[in-house]
């Protein structure tokens, strides 16, 4: 009796380590097979690039004590103050010390973060309706001083936004505010009746009265401007 019950007791502990070493082979071997599987797929899945981001396009007075209102000019891609301030502030940073505060008008800024990580910082962001031009950015410098920015609408075209850079960056311009500024370039290229290609008979008049005189700007042998993306 006791050497059956030994023998039986024997059986029961044999077969429970082999049905355990079967679960554990089967575990292992499922492992196994994910790993497999997730190596596979990873080298299956396209691997995408790190895309660089588009260089700002600024331009700014660099020549001396700023004059006028504005000291440059901005012209970003978007309306997205989260993916535009951190290419504007690694241009600005080295040049004019670390940007840690900006403000702007909210007409044309859908949405104002409190704060934009930028490079290695952060830039607390501000808003006022009546006080700064809707066009216009204003940004503070540790230490430094204030900065005043022409924000050139995105959707502007590439030879309006270029006069614009050029009027908001200029030394000897008309001290004019950033929206003044866009309003006089709208007003002084817009299309008119006086824009309209000439017929060949008035064409002809005009070569007989002589060429007609454009006014061009002086030019001055001081690099004053700073022009970046353009």
């Amino acid at each position: 009796m006791d050497s059956t019950e030994g023998i039986s007791h024997t059986g029961f502990h044999a077969g429970s380590f082999s049905a355990r070493d079967e679960t554990r082979g089967a575990a292992k071997a499922a492992r196994r097979r994910v790993r497999i599987m997730s190596a596979t797929l990873h080298q299956l899945l396209p691997h995408h690039e790190p895309v660089a981001a588009p260089a700002v396009r600024l331009a700014l007075k660099t020549d001396g004590p700023s004059r006028g209102l504005l000291d440059g000019a901005w012209w970003p891609r978007s309306r997205d103050l989260l993916s535009e301030l951190p290419a504007l502030t690694d241009v600005l940073d080295p040049l004019w010390g670390r940007i840690t505060r900006i403000a702007v008008n909210p007409k044309y800024w859908p949405v104002i973060p409190h704060e934009i990580p930028v490079g290695g910082h952060v830039v607390k962001v501000g808003w006022f309706t009546p006080e700064i031009d809707p066009h216009k950015l204003l940004l503070l410098s540790y230490g430094t001083g204030r900065w005043d920015l022409l924000v050139i609408p995105p959707e502007t075209e590439t030879e309006s936004a270029a006069r614009l850079m050029a009027a908001a960056s200029d030394y000897d311009g008309p001290p004019l505010t950033a929206s003044a500024l866009i309003a006089a370039d709208e007003t002084r290229h817009a299309v008119s009746a006086a824009d309209r290609p000439l017929e060949p008979d008035e064409a002809g008049k005009h070569e007989e009265d002589g060429p007609a005189s454009a006014a061009v700007p002086a030019r001055t042998d001081r690099a004053s401007r700073l022009v970046i993306g353009m």
